[in-house]
């Protein structure tokens, strides 16, 4: 869409593709700590890009990162999807809107061409592209792709299907059993000067995506942080974390590791364009845009 960017790191050419863009509640509502008096000093940066100042709703796009070596096409995690199943996530549920398969293919990188799918974590908004619906069924999306899932996430992803959450029977099985799944740990490492993190704390097995080449480096930070107004206050968890506490650590230790390096951070739902380097303010942290003048924190 035309909210899709593109940048360089060295050999590597990455495109964000954006599935979906809009409000995504009011933050105490995600950040219990997120309280309106503490908010309100945060506003006249937030304002209009990550907060709406209408609603006070914040502003989250949901993407994916397409990346290109000189080897592979590699897929950084797989958004929503059509036709999931999501009824207690309404604004999630039975989509058939979505664009993202033909979004690939616009960007020059039909869904067949893609080698290696990548997901920080199994939930909806990160791993439902992962299958689509064909004939009744759902088929991986991505025939010819190595699908590389962390364990700790596969067996968290299980857990929560067991309870009744759609996303491992629908998105991630299929995947199983088409024989395309590659089960690693944490710190796997694909050639290709891209390899997993460990930022656990969102979910049990949630990983950072590192991308090197030539020197240049750039992170994709999956859920770790959802909103710039978390950049001054590191602290606060959102109400999805399975360890508001574990997630809080890996969020500080990850921005200290970032901050005031030339590493670029490619965030999942911050505000277009979503990419940045973060530098520390006080104790906590900001982040400025690549490509405009917007600073963050």
């Amino acid at each position: 869409g035309d909210r899709d960017m593109s940048i360089t790191i060295g050999d590597i050419a990455i495109t964000t593709v954006v599935e979906s863009s809009g409000l995504a509640g009011l933050p105490h509502e995600v950040f219990p700590d997120a309280t309106p008096e503490m908010v309100e000093p945060l506003r006249h940066w937030a304002e209009p890009h990550a907060l709406d100042p209408a609603t006070g709703q914040m502003l989250m796009p949901v993407q994916a990162y397409l990346v290109r070596t000189k080897h592979q096409n590699i897929l950084l995690d797989t958004c929503v999807g059509n036709h999931k199943n999501h009824p207690n996530e309404l604004s999630y549920h039975q989509h058939t809107d979505y664009t993202l398969l033909e979004d690939l293919t616009k960007a020059g990188v039909a869904p067949q061409e893609i080698d290696i799918v990548m997901c920080s974590h199994l939930h909806v908004d990160h791993a439902g592209w992962n299958t689509r619906l064909l004939d009744g069924r759902w088929v991986p999306s991505f025939p010819n792709a190595r699908y590389i899932f962390s364990r700790k996430e596969v067996a968290f992803a299980e857990a929560e299907g067991a309870k009744g959450d759609s996303i491992y029977r629908e998105s991630v099985q299929p995947v199983l059993e088409a024989g395309l799944a590659e089960i690693v740990e944490a710190d796997f490492a694909l050639d290709d000067g891209c390899w997993f993190e460990p930022t656990h704390g969102h979910t049990p097995g949630h990983v950072a995506i590192h991308l090197a080449s030539r020197g240049q480096r750039a992170v994709m930070s999956g859920d770790l942080i959802h909103s710039p107004l978390q950049l001054p206050h590191p602290e606060w968890s959102p109400i999805y974390d399975s360890d508001p506490l574990e997630g809080a650590r890996t969020r500080r230790r990850f921005l200290e590791s970032m901050a005031e390096t030339d590493i670029l951070m490619m965030t999942q739902h911050f505000p277009a364009p979503s990419v940045g380097h973060i530098f520390s303010r006080g104790s906590g942290f900001g982040m400025r845009y690549l490509g405009c003048d917007m600073v963050h924190g």
